[in-house]
């Protein structure tokens, strides 16, 4: 089993920046893909941006350019860096973790097997 817990959500003014961290424990060594969604109430969750073990990122074309993805495998640890925020980001953030390494990497939340709680991102205008 894999624990995600994420932290970093809060609130900010447009134009402002947040960092999301989500910490895995457990069988880390079986993920290859970390990614983070996000879900606007009464939608479907949608991804935003994911991260291979071997470094390789992708982005939803909405936060190409804002926001950046990085990991520190040494701390089990994954990163959104999120510039620029509109008050159409200010929903909730998943972290996720997939096992199975499909390629390129899954934009369908059902293809993850570990979700984290999420954590609340709010930008006022």
């Amino acid at each position: 089993q894999v624990q995600l817990v994420e932290s970093g959500g809060g609130s900010v003014q447009a134009g402002g920046s947040l960092r999301l961290s989500c910490a895995a424990s457990g069988y880390t060594y079986s993920i290859y893909w970390m990614a983070w969604f996000r879900q606007p109430p009464g939608k479907e969750r949608e991804f935003v941006s994911g991260i291979g073990r071997d470094g390789w990122t992708d982005y939803a074309d909405s936060v190409k350019g804002r926001f950046t993805i990085s990991q520190d495998t040494a701390k089990n640890t994954v990163y959104l860096q999120m510039n620029s925020l509109k008050p159409e980001d200010a929903v909730m953030y998943y972290c996720a973790a997939e096992k199975a390494g499909r390629w390129p990497v899954p934009r369908n939340a059902n293809e993850y097997n570990y979700w984290g709680q999420g954590t609340q991102v709010t930008v006022s205008s």
